[in-house]
C-alpha cells in the first residue's frame, strides 16, 4: 500500500505541491505571529531610571490599592497626591533632601533641539540632578531665573547660549539654554533653578532623602502615618523599588498590551485563515481524485484501503510541509517584529525571544488540519461504488449530505445568533475587536459550507450577460464552472476570505471611527477648542484666564482625571472622567442625558454612564478619586453609553491634582465673532498655546483612521491577504492542471489556442466574482449588524464601505486568477492536443 502511495504521489505531483505549498506557507504564517506573540508576554526587567544615584526616595503612593473577598484589588491613580511640606521639612532633619517637581514643559519651536518637540517635555528643579542619570554633556548649570539645561543628543542643534521660547504652567517666555545632559528614553527634561522651579510647581512630587532608610520608614509613620489602603499613603523606595518612582515605571508592560491586542488578533486571523485554505485545498486535492479511487474501487480496493491511502498520502505530506513552515516562520518572525519596530507599533526593544512552543503549535495544528482536511473527503472516497464512481467523476452534480447541511446551519447559526444575542442584550458589545472579528469567521465557514448549493445559481446569476453574448466563450465558461462547484468552490474560498475580512475589518473600523467623530461633534456645541498637548499636558494658566475675560463668550474649562469603583465587590474599575464646573459645561456641550440633570452636579454629585454598575438617580456611589480618596457621591445624571466615549464627570474640587488640559469657547449670541476670534488668537500667542476652531479640533482628535490603526490593519490584513493570494493562485495552478485533458479536447474540436486561453481566463474571473459575491454577503450581514448596533446605542453615523480597497482587492485577486489559470493552461497547449487528450479523466 504505501508503494502504490507513493507511485500516486509521484504521478499527481502537482496537486500534492500545491497542498504542501499552502500548508508550509500556512504553518510559516502561524509559526511567525505565534513567535511575534510569544514575545510580548513577558516585558524586560529593568532597573530603577529616574532615580538611579538616589539613596531612598520618598512619595505619595500613585496606586489605588483595595481589599475584596478574593484578595487586594489595584489600579494606578491619575492624579497622585504631593508629598506634604511638614513631611519634607520633617525629614530634612535626618539629612539633606532634595525636592523633586515634575511639571510640563513646551517649546515655542517644535524643530528646537533633538527630542524636544515640547509633546511629553517635563521640568525639574536642577538639584534633583545628581540623583538622576542626566550629567552635564555641555555648559554649566543653572543659577538665574531665565536659564535652563536641556536634554539634547550630540549634533542635536543646540547650542549654549540659544534663547528659546518655552512654555510652562505660568505662561509663555524666553529662556536661556546654559548647559546640556544627555537624553534618556524615559523623558525630555528641561532644568530649570529650585527658585523658579518651586515657583512655577509648587507641589513636591517627590523627595531625595540623604538618610538610613528605616529612620525614614519611622519618620514617615510618624508624621503620616500608615493609612488604610487605598488612601494613597506615602511610599519609602529603596533598591529595586525605586523603579516605582520613574515616571511611568510600567511603560515597557503597557506598551505590549496594544501590541500584545494586536498580534493576538493577527494570530487568530492567520490561524483562521490557514486552517481554512489549507482545509479546502486538501479537501480539493482529494475530491481531483474521485475518478482514481472509483477505479481502485472497480480493482478491488476495500473502502479502508482508499481512507488508509488518502491518509498516508496526507501524513506524508503535512509532515515535511509543517517542518519546513515551521522553519519559515522562524526566519520570518525577526523581520516581522523588525517592522513593527520600524513603523513604532512596538517599542524599540520589542524582539523575538527564544520561545519554542509556538513552533510546536504550529507544527501540530498543520498536521492536524491535513488530516482534518481530508477526514470527509477520504470517508465519502472510500463508500464510492465502482459503477458509480465513474458516472460521477466528470461532474459535480450530487446533491450536498446531509451531514454539511446540519454543519453549516449549526455554523451560520452560531454567527448570526451571537449577532442577535449582542444586539438584543449588549449593543455596545458589538463595537468591540474580538465581536466584529470573531463573527465574519463563523459567518464564512458557514457559507464555505454551503457553496455546493450557493455556487451554481451564482455562477449563472454572474454569467447570465457573459452566456447570452456571440461566441461560446461565455456559455462554456458558465457551464464549466457550475458544473464543476467542488473546483469553483475550492478556487473562490480565498476570495471570498480576502473580501469578507478586507471589507469586514476596514469597513466596521471606519464606521466606528465615523461615529465616535459624529457622536463628539454632535456632543460639543463650542465654536473653539483648545486641547493640551499630550496625554498628560495642561493649558498655561495665563491663557485659562485671558480666554475667560473675552467678551462675549461661554468659557467651560476643564480637566482630565479619573473615578474608580469597586463592582460586584470584587472588581475595581476605573473610569475616565472630567472635572468641570456645570453650568459652564452646560453652555458649550449637548451631551447625551438618558435621566437626571447635569444642572444638578455639585461637590456631593457625579454624572455617570449606564454602563455604570449603579446608575439610577439619587443612588449613593462610593467611589476613589483620582488622587485615591475614598468618597461617597450622588448620582445626579445619567448619560447614554453611545460608542464609549462617555465618561463621568464630577467638579473640580473633587479632582484637585487635576490642571486645565482644554478649554471650550462658545459664542454668545450677537457676539463680534472676528473680535473674539482675534482676542482668543492673540491670547495664544502670547502663551505659546495653538487656538482651534471645532472642526479643526475634530479633524486632530477625532481622524477617520490613525496612523496607528491604519498600520495595525495593514499588518493584520496584510498577512491574511498575501496568503490568500498565494493561496488562490496555487489552487488555480492545481485546478487547472487536472484539466490538461478537458484542454486538449477543446483543441481538437476545432477551438484554437487564444480561445482555449480566453475561455480559461473567462472561468477564472467567473470564480473571482462568485467569490466576490459570497464575502460582500458575509461582510453585508457584518456591516448591518453594525449598524443597527449604533442604531440601539442612538448613535447616528452612516455606514462606511471601503469601496476603494474593495475594488482593489478584487481586481488583484482577479489578475492573479488570471495569470495563475493562463499560465499553465499555456504551457499544457503547448503539448499536441491527440498527445494531451489521453490525460483527460
Amino acid at each position: 500500500m504505501l508503494r502504490l502511495t507513493l507511485q500516486g504521489m509521484r504521478a499527481r505531483w502537482v496537486s500534492f505541491t500545491g497542498s504542501f505549498v499552502a500548508l508550509a506557507l500556512g504553518v510559516g504564517l502561524i509559526a511567525a505571529t505565534g513567535l511575534a506573540l510569544a514575545a510580548t508576554f513577558e516585558a524586560p526587567h529593568r532597573g530603577p531610571e529616574r532615580f538611579a544615584a538616589a539613596p531612598v526616595v520618598v512619595k505619595a503612593a500613585d496606586t489605588l490599592r483595595v481589599s475584596t473577598p478574593i484578595g487586594e484589588r489595584t489600579r494606578r491613580l491619575a492624579d497622585p497626591r504631593a508629598v506634604p511640606d511638614g513631611l519634607a521639612a520633617e525629614l530634612a532633619r535626618l539629612g539633606r533632601t532634595v525636592e523633586d517637581r515634575t511639571f510640563p514643559v513646551s517649546f515655542a519651536d517644535a524643530s528646537f533641539g533633538d527630542g524636544a518637540d515640547g509633546a511629553g517635555a517635563v521640568g525639574h528643579p536642577w538639584s534633583v540632578a545628581a540623583a538622576t542619570p542626566y550629567r552635564l554633556m555641555e555648559g554649566r548649570a543653572p543659577e538665574a531665573p531665565g536659564e535652563i539645561v536641556v536634554a539634547a543628543a550630540p549634533g542635536g542643534g543646540v547650542e549654549i547660549g540659544d534663547r528659546v521660547g518655552v512654555v510652562t504652567p505660568a505662561g509663555a517666555g524666553s529662556r536661556t539654554v546654559v548647559g546640556t545632559v544627555g537624553t534618556t528614553d524615559f523623558e525630555t527634561a528641561v532644568f530649570f533653578t529650585d527658585a523658579e522651579a518651586a515657583q512655577l510647581s509648587p507641589r513636591i512630587d517627590a523627595l531625595v532623602v540623604h538618610a538610613d532608610a528605616a529612620a525614614v520608614r519611622k519618620a514617615v509613620r510618624a508624621t503620616a502615618g500608615d493609612g488604610p489602603a487605598g488612601t494613597g499613603g506615602i511610599e519609602v523606595l529603596t533598591g529595586d523599588d525605586r523603579r516605582r518612582a520613574d515616571p511611568d515605571p510600567d511603560r515597557d508592560s503597557e506598551a505590549l498590551v496594544s501590541v500584545n491586542a494586536l498580534l493576538g488578533t493577527a494570530a487568530a486571523i492567520t490561524c483562521f485563515v490557514s486552517v481554512f485554505v489549507v482545509a479546502s485545498t486538501f479537501a480539493f486535492a482529494v475530491a481531483q481524485r474521485r475518478r482514481e479511487f472509483g477505479l481502485l474501487r472497480t480493482a478491488g480496493a476495500t473502502p479502508r484501503q482508499i481512507r488508509r491511502t488518502v491518509f498516508a498520502e496526507a501524513v506524508l505530506v503535512a509532515v515535511p510541509a509543517s517542518a519546513f513552515g515551521c522553519l519559515l516562520g522562524a526566519f520570518g518572525a525577526p523581520p516581522l517584529a523588525a517592522w513593527m519596530v520600524d513603523s513604532e507599533i512596538a517599542p524599540s526593544w520589542f524582539a523575538i525571544g527564544d520561545q519554542t512552543w509556538p513552533l510546536h503549535v504550529a507544527f501540530w495544528t498543520g498536521l492536524c488540519v491535513a488530516t482534518a482536511g481530508v477526514l470527509t473527503s477520504s470517508w465519502r472516497a472510500g463508500r464510492i461504488k465502482p459503477t458509480e464512481a465513474l458516472r460521477e467523476a466528470a461532474i459535480d452534480n450530487r446533491a450536498m449530505p446531509p451531514s454539511r447541511w446540519l454543519l453549516g446551519g449549526l455554523v451560520l447559526l452560531a454567527g448570526l445568533g451571537l449577532l442577535v444575542w449582542s444586539l438584543a442584550t449588549d449593543p455596545g458589545e458589538a463595537l468591540k475587536r474580538k465581536t466584529y472579528i470573531t463573527r465574519p469567521m463563523l459567518l464564512i465557514v458557514g457559507v464555505a459550507l454551503y457553496a455546493p448549493v450557493l455556487v451554481p445559481p451564482l455562477v449563472r446569476l454572474v454569467t447570465w450577460l457573459p452566456a447570452r453574448l456571440p461566441g461560446a466563450t461565455g456559455l462554456l465558461a458558465r457551464e464549466n464552472a457550475a458544473g464543476g462547484v467542488r473546483r469553483t468552490a475550492a478556487v473562490a474560498a480565498p476570495v471570498l476570505i480576502t473580501v469578507a475580512l478586507a471589507a469586514s475589518l476596514l469597513g466596521t473600523t471606519a464606521t466606528i471611527s465615523e461615529a465616535k467623530a459624529g457622536e463628539a461633534a454632535e456632543q460639543t456645541t463650542a465654536d473653539y477648542v483648545v486641547a493640551a498637548p499630550g496625554e498628560e499636558g495642561a493649558l498655561p494658566d495665563p491663557f485659562v484666564a485671558r480666554a475667560r475675560s473675552i467678551p462675549g463668550t461661554d468659557v467651560s474649562a476643564s480637566r482630565s482625571t479619573a473615578v474608580t469603583v469597586l463592582e460586584e465587590g470584587v472588581a475595581l474599575v476605573s473610569s475616565e472622567a472630567r472635572a468641570v464646573d456645570p453650568a459652564d459645561l452646560a453652555a458649550v456641550s449637548r451631551l447625551p442625558v438618558t435621566s437626571g440633570r447635569l444642572a444638578d452636579l455639585d461637590d456631593g454629585g457625579i454624572v455617570v454612564n449606564e454602563e455604570w454598575e449603579t446608575r439610577t438617580v439619587g443612588q449613593r456611589v462610593r467611589v476613589w478619586l483620582g488622587d485615591g480618596r475614598e468618597v461617597t457621591l450622588r448620582i445626579v445624571a445619567v448619560l447614554r453609553t453611545g460608542t464609549g466615549g462617555n465618561g463621568a464627570y464630577v467638579t473640580p474640587r473633587n479632582a484637585p491634582g487635576a490642571t486645565v488640559d482644554r478649554v471650550d469657547v462658545k459664542l454668545r449670541d450677537g457676539a463680534d465673532a472676528g473680535a473674539v476670534d482675534a482676542a482668543l488668537r492673540e491670547a495664544g500667542r502670547a502663551t505659546e498655546t495653538n487656538v482651534l476652531t471645532k472642526d479643526e479640533w475634530m479633524a486632530r482628535s477625532h481622524p477617520r483612521s490613525s496612523e496607528n490603526t491604519r498600520l495595525g490593519l495593514l499588518l493584520i490584513l496584510g498577512i491574511a491577504l498575501l496568503y490568500t493570494g498565494i493561496a488562490l493562485a496555487n489552487t488555480l495552478v492545481m485546478a487547472t492542471s487536472d484539466r490538461v485533458g478537458d484542454l486538449a479536447v477543446l483543441r481538437l474540436t476545432g477551438a484554437t489556442k487564444p480561445q482555449v486561453l480566453r475561455l480559461v481566463a473567462a472561468e477564472a474571473l467567473v470564480v473571482v466574482a462568485v467569490g466576490s459575491l459570497l464575502g460582500a454577503a458575509v461582510a453585508g450581514l457584518n456591516l448591518l449588524g453594525l449598524r443597527g448596533a449604533l442604531a440601539l446605542l442612538s448613535v447616528r453615523s452612516p455606514l462606511v464601505v471601503p469601496w476603494g480597497s474593495l475594488g482593489a482587492m478584487v481586481a488583484a485577486s482577479a489578475v492573479l486568477a488570471v495569470v495563475a489559470a493562463v499560465v499553465p493552461a499555456l504551457t499544457a497547449l503547448r503539448t499536441r492536443p491527440v498527445e494531451l487528450a489521453g490525460t483527460r479523466e
